[in-house]
């Protein structure tokens, strides 16, 4: 990986690019769980009122979501890292990407329907199981890109990586 490596870790970009990347998932995973409990919350009969949270909480995830993916794209990311040090993993790098404009993707298609389709008729079960599929996908995703960095750490520094203390 890019930069002189400290012994048995991370270069200092790269424990930043770490950094990084966790708070980028610390919020996704929080507005993760602000739909969650837009989603949790009684329906029938407050059917505007849920929509509206509903709506509020997956543009909070809309947000979020952006930011990881346009930090995740940035030239000095790991990933940007791991795809210029490591070929063997740049078909999995351009994976994890590709999965973020998916997931963007879908976020905003569930975002136009959620707004257009009005209060009348609406199946909210099948709303909370479309939402939790699009909340797996994002944890998917988040399990992806971390197996893969752990990999290319592990091939770099031939080494497990373990949180700094």
């Amino acid at each position: 990986m890019a930069g002189e490596a400290e012994e048995g870790g991370f270069s200092e970009s790269q424990r930043e690019g770490l950094k990084g990347r966790s708070a980028d998932q610390d919020r996704t995973l929080a507005a993760i769980h602000r739909l969650e409990e837009a989603l949790g919350s009684a329906a029938p009969g407050r059917e505007t009122a849920w929509r509206d949270d509903v709506l509020a909480a997956l543009g909070v995830l809309d947000e979020v979501a952006a930011e990881e993916d346009d930090n995740a794209g940035r030239p000095d990311s790991l990933l940007s890292d791991i795809k210029r040090t490591q070929p063997r993993l740049r078909n999995r790098v351009r994976g994890v990407r590709v999965q973020y404009a998916q997931l963007r993707d879908r976020i905003a298609a569930l975002r136009h329907e959620l707004g257009e389709g009005g209060d009348h008729g609406a199946d909210f079960a099948d709303i909370r199981q479309r939402l939790a599929w699009l909340m797996t996908a994002f944890r998917h995703q988040r399990a992806r890109e971390s197996d893969l960095i752990y990999e290319a750490y592990y091939d770099a520094f031939n080494a497990e990586l373990r949180p700094d203390r």
